[in-house]
């Protein structure tokens, strides 16, 4: 079962700014920062962040692919799976 959302208020944020971020850092868990009550930020990890840019790169390619097939255009297999191998590569830790 998925942990509860970890939740604090902008206030807390300003008093605890230090800990929060380690405790961010450490366990590559979101914070959502709430303003007045209402979201208003999400804090994560650098790491969790370069991952998800990253898989959202892989998105893109993968939609404009789709959009060139569309279009008739084509491309080697073996030119796309070299193209493919860099970017997983480039995900490796």
């Amino acid at each position: 079962m998925p942990s509860a959302p970890k939740i604090i208020p902008i206030s807390d944020l300003r008093q605890n700014a230090s800990d929060v971020v380690k405790k961010v850092a450490s366990s590559r868990e979101p914070v959502f920062i709430t303003q007045r009550g209402r979201a208003a930020a999400v804090m994560v990890s650098m790491e969790v962040y370069k991952n998800t840019q990253h898989e959202i790169d892989i998105l893109h390619l993968l939609a404009r692919g789709e959009k060139e097939i569309a279009a008739g255009i084509g491309y080697e297999l073996d030119n796309v799976l070299k193209e493919a191998d860099h970017y997983l590569a480039a995900a490796k830790p």
